[in-house]
């Protein structure tokens, strides 16, 4: 359907890119940290998943461990930032930089003054930092020593972190959100991701052989009380707090028009997005959840008082990440292709990323306005980008115009979802600099504006340099979002 209004950005919008601690910090025994869940993540490639260690083996590639250094380097790294123009920065604490073991009773203050370091950083180059408080990690030894969020006792930790940061950084901060990509735990492979449980099995990430659906929802029943719990602990400590949740919007179109595979393709809407965003938006569990745990035999250890908490709980905005879109089929003997966290089937309209990923814009438009017409709460766009092999030229220049194309038809379905009513407030493409990716180790499989000479094997000088989409991005920026080529 063609435009009928002069589709714009609101006055205010916030522009910038979003990071996680355990893909770039690196310093992971520095600082007093503890050992966090990623940091027993070996590398893996684009064909071999990475293995999950119970203990750290000197002969292996442990990607975090270094990362891409911004623990040493980040005032470089923000001055480039507010360079681009970034209004806002979506970054993470390292959760076992400020409680090494989790369940301390007292936190790390030289773990609390790295981040006051980070946050100065931030607003001399005028930033906004929105800050997720638990992005695929956790201390390993609530791992070890409660098998992670299966234990209802990691609620406590948790949220004894979350009042060390709200009443830290109650004058820094105002954005914040609670857990990345929540709704991992409804995926066979997402508990090690989520800081949840060490599996069982091959120590393969993305092994599902071993998984133990009872134990994943009831980890992600304890990680909603947490969250809810720490929405209103951060509004009694700041009323000027905006807290909110971050889901991985997985966008999934029935193949054909057969009804069949109309409903599996709601269902899949609902249980794999719709399930966490309806009990962290409305604050209670939804129909068809309380359906699929029935036909699943899986029987949740609530306490009274939950219902309640999650009630009270509720947040104050929806933020997700949005990559590519897949179709759903009854059929079995579809085609199969990768998309962020899942597998989808074929669709024969859209082209593919390197990694097999299919480019949908159009599919963002679409995920935004079923999302708003849910909720009706700001949104947010907190992850978005193509990861691609960026080749360096002799000169020292980058020309990833492939990324720019990529980005610029993200940036236009925003657009139109805006003129179509959504209220969207921000954007943080994923990975502004290249960093480790969490899926596969690798540093080959590049997302970033700003290019960082490291390679697969760790090997490499770790020096910034600029990308062409990062004076396309800058002028994005400057003009709101209405300079695009």
């Amino acid at each position: 359907m063609m435009s009928t209004v002069q589709p714009t950005f609101p006055k205010g919008f916030l522009w910038g890119g979003a990071t996680a601690a355990n893909q770039l910090e690196g310093g992971y025994d520095q600082g007093g940290k503890g050992l966090s869940t990623s940091d027993m993540l070996t590398a893996g490639t684009h064909t071999t998943s990475r293995k999950i260690t119970t203990a750290l083996d000197p002969t292996l590639n442990y990607p975090s461990h270094e990362a891409i250094d911004y623990y040493h380097r980040y005032k470089e790294d923000i001055a480039l930032f507010g360079e681009m123009g970034f209004n806002v920065f979506r970054m993470s604490i390292a959760w076992s930089r400020i409680f090494p073991n989790g369940d301390d009773l007292e936190p790390s203050e030289e773990g609390l003054l790295f981040y006051d370091q980070v946050f100065a950083e931030l607003k001399k180059n005028n930033i906004e930092p929105l800050v997720t408080i638990s992005h695929y990690e956790a201390p390993f030894a609530l791992a070890q020593k409660y098998n992670g969020w299966s234990d209802r006792r990691v609620i406590d930790c948790y949220t004894r972190y979350c009042e060390t940061l709200f009443t830290r950084y109650k004058d820094t901060v105002k954005y914040w959100l609670t857990f990345n990509e929540i709704n991992i735990l409804t995926l066979p492979f997402g508990t090690f991701l989520a800081g949840a449980m060490i599996p069982k099995g091959n120590g393969e990430l993305v092994d599902t052989s071993q998984d133990d659906p009872q134990a994943r929802y009831q980890a992600l029943h304890h990680q909603f009380v947490a969250s809810a719990k720490a929405v209103k602990l951060g509004h009694q400590i700041n009323p000027d707090f905006k807290i909110g949740c971050m889901i991985a919007y997985m966008c999934s179109y029935p193949l054909t028009s057969n009804p069949e595979d109309v409903i599996l393709a709601q269902q899949k809407d609902n249980l794999t997005n719709f399930l966490c965003s309806d009990v962290q938006v409305r604050g209670a569990y939804p129909g068809f959840a309380k359906r699929y745990f029935a036909d699943q035999g899986i029987k949740l250890v609530m306490e009274p008082e939950d219902e309640q908490i999650l009630k009270e709980g509720c947040v104050d905005y929806y933020t997700f990440s949005y990559y590519s879109s897949t179709c759903v089929s009854a059929d079995p003997d579809q085609e199969q292709v990768g998309g962020n966290l899942s597998m989808g089937l074929k669709n024969p309209y859209l082209k593919a990323s390197d990694w097999g990923w299919q480019i949908d814009p159009q599919g963002l438009r679409w995920s935004l306005n079923n999302i708003y017409n849910r909720y009706q709460i700001p949104l947010m766009l907190v992850e978005n980008g193509l990861g691609a092999v960026d080749e360096v030229e002799a000169n020292g220049s980058i020309h990833d115009d492939y990324r720019i194309e990529y980005l610029k038809q993200h940036v236009i379905a925003m657009q139109e979802a805006i003129a179509d009513g959504v209220d969207l407030i921000g954007y943080t493409p994923w990975g502004c600099i290249d960093l480790v990716s969490a899926g596969t180790g690798e540093m080959k499989k590049r997302y970033g504006f700003i290019y960082v000479d490291k390679d697969n094997e760790g090997k490499g000088t770790l020096d910034r340099s600029r990308k062409d989409s990062f004076f396309w991005y800058q002028k994005v920026i400057e003009s709101n979002g209405a300079v695009l080529e």
